[in-house]
């Protein structure tokens, strides 16, 4: 896989599996734009990217992706800064629990505008360009998208979402040699479930139950699920379109005895 003269622009990318996944594609000579809410976080993850000979430092936008404004001002200000786009990695995203008896409206608003409307909008900016050069697209789903879970309602239907937008947008732009996938890991070693509530001790027996409940026998880490991004946006994948690939340790797979 070789992504030199490549321009890549990822969500997300100060933290977790948005930062593994630059780093791992500098790493493969691309051009990054990385964009998120924390510009010290960015300013560290860009520091971590290998800068190859010729190869430009990573472009850094900062935005709020529900903000209609700042992710048309990050799609331009990539294009502008680069001249063109050639993948786009929707990775940024949240997590909350709650399931029927216990979220609100104000929680399911929430997981939705960043998880799926921020995506259906960036990607509606970015796809003329992307028709252009002929790129492609890679969704970070979950395994919530395809498998159910008690107490995580909101994220469980975000994600089931965004994997059928993935499938649809992926017929919308077959015709025009634009391929979009997604990967959908499973429990990853990062910060979301702390960001969504998940004190340290709960977090720590969370990690403990995750060797029953991936058939591995393990949570995963941020660089295996970048590598499969990177996969999946590559001319090594050139005939794949509209995949959903769980990178989850088999979990998806399980069913309980």
């Amino acid at each position: 896989m070789a992504f030199g003269g490549k321009v890549v622009l990822i969500t997300g990318a100060s933290s977790g599996i948005g930062a593994a996944t630059a780093v791992h594609f500098s790493q493969l000579g691309a051009s990054l734009s990385l964009t998120g809410r924390n510009t010290e976080n960015l300013n560290k993850v860009a520091d971590q990217c290998t800068v190859l000979e010729d190869q430009p430092k990573p472009f850094l936008v900062t935005g709020e992706l529900t903000n209609e404004a700042d992710t048309k001002r990050i799609l331009d200000s990539t294009v502008k800064h680069f001249g063109k786009l050639d993948v786009l990695i929707n990775n940024a995203g949240i997590l909350e629990a709650g399931g029927i008896e216990s979220t609100s409206v104000e929680q399911y608003d929430r997981l939705f505008n960043i998880n799926v409307r921020s995506v259906y909008h960036l990607t509606m900016l970015a796809v003329p360009y992307l028709i252009e050069t002929k790129g492609n697209i890679v969704n970070v789903s979950s395994v919530n998208g395809m498998r159910s879970f008690p107490g995580v309602l909101s994220y469980c239907m975000s994600k089931a979402a965004l994997d059928q937008f993935t499938r649809c947008v992926a017929l919308d732009l077959a015709p025009k040699k634009v391929r979009v996938n997604s990967v959908n890991p499973g429990v990853v070693v990062t910060e979301l479930q702390k960001r969504g509530g998940m004190d340290l001790e709960a977090y720590e027996k969370f990690l403990e139950r995750s060797k029953q409940t991936h058939a591995l026998g393990r949570p995963g880490q941020p660089d295996e699920v970048a590598r499969a991004i990177a996969f999946l946006a590559s001319d090594d994948a050139s005939f794949i379109t509209g995949e959903t690939l769980p990178v989850d340790g088999g979990r998806h797979a399980m069913c309980p005895r």
